[in-house]
């Protein structure tokens, strides 16, 4: 590759996350209804394989199907949350003497006798400033929802005749097929993606909730699907779904024992099923360096912050897969892939 190549490629590179990064507002519902597409054609997909003796579900029933569950899903989500913020609301009074006291004891155990209260700490916090802030966020993702689905809508209707585009952007019938194997190795690859990692969280949660139950944690249902959401979040999310209801133990109660069966508890959970159970069902579908992984998570969190690290892993598997396509981009995704080991469309057999 040529100085000149490598500069225009660097320039293309930097405009690409310039406009990222200014087009956020813009780009990012687009985004997130994607991913809601791609979540209710796997739903889809799944149910059409569903049959009893010779009877299959149709296609536009196996669609509204999942159309169903996933909005009953969604709304399901929502209403649990908005319920446990008023609990969280009302218990927190005795959350703060817990605290208070835990702060007291280990104040003591190094030597300092005088130790702020919490109203003491919060009287130098601006919370005017965060009350603002924080209306603000909710009432730009209310209204962020309506275009979500509204974008959503769209895609499911634009589905039908994507091969008809297709034929009449592409007329060479070599390319067109070529173009038509690329997206349905990056529709399968994501989807496998989703469908392991959706299992994988679902049994993470599952065995979490039975832990905090057992506990006698307050919120373990919520705490359950908070867990389940930040177990698409690779390595970060796993940690904070073992911190946040350690640390919520560890405030409810006045002994460590709870602290210590919801520490260990999740903890062995999240180390069997993350580094045992989901690489041997996720086989060689998501071949990325761990690497690479860790620092698309850094990338894509500093872009679109939160939602960017949920999209971080299958952003990645797209860019491989497209990459290994080109000559000139080949050697980058060899240098992403977990084993140097990138298969491209023509060659079938090989997978990524």
């Amino acid at each position: 590759m040529s100085v000149l190549s490598f500069a225009l490629y660097a320039v293309i590179a930097a405009l690409s996350f310039y406009l990222l990064i200014v087009g956020k507002a813009l780009l990012l519902p687009v985004v997130v209804a994607v991913v809601f597409w791609y979540l209710i054609a796997t739903l889809a997909s799944t149910y059409r394989r569903i049959h009893v003796g010779d009877i299959h579900l149709p296609g536009w029933a196996s669609l509204t199907l999942a159309i169903l569950t996933f909005v009953g899903l969604l709304t399901g989500v929502i209403e649990m949350a908005r319920g446990n913020v008023s609990d969280v609301v009302a218990a927190a009074p005795t959350y703060q003497q817990n605290l208070e006291g835990l702060i007291d004891r280990v104040y003591g155990l190094i030597g300092i006798k005088e130790v702020p209260t919490i109203s003491q700490l919060l009287q130098s916090i601006d919370l005017g400033n965060i009350a603002t802030q924080l209306a603000s966020s909710l009432t730009s993702f209310a209204g962020n929802v309506g275009i979500i689905l509204v974008y959503v809508l769209f895609l499911l209707v634009e589905q039908g005749s994507f091969n008809a585009k297709l034929e009449a952007m592409v007329s060479d019938p070599e390319r067109r097929e070529r173009v038509r194997r690329m997206i349905e190795r990056i529709n399968a690859d994501v989807r496998t993606y989703i469908w392991i990692k959706t299992l994988m969280s679902v049994l993470t949660g599952g065995v979490s909730y039975v832990v905090m139950r057992i506990a006698g944690v307050d919120f373990a249902e919520f705490w359950a699907v908070i867990i389940f959401l930040l177990n698409y979040i690779p390595t970060i999310g796993s940690i904070l779904g073992i911190v946040f209801p350690a640390v919520l133990a560890l405030v409810q109660f006045d002994t460590f024992g709870p602290f210590l069966i919801v520490l260990v508890g999740i903890g062995a959970a999240q180390v069997v099923i993350g580094n045992v159970l989901e690489p041997r069902l996720m086989g060689r579908t998501l071949n990325l360096s761990p690497l690479v992984i860790l620092f698309s998570l850094a990338l894509w969190g500093s872009i679109w912050g939160i939602i960017g690290m949920f999209l971080s892993v299958p952003i990645m598997v797209i860019a491989v897969i497209i990459m290994a396509q080109f000559p000139h981009t080949r050697p980058v995704a060899i240098f992403l892939s977990a084993n140097g080991q990138v298969a491209e469309v023509d060659d079938p057999d090989k997978r990524t």
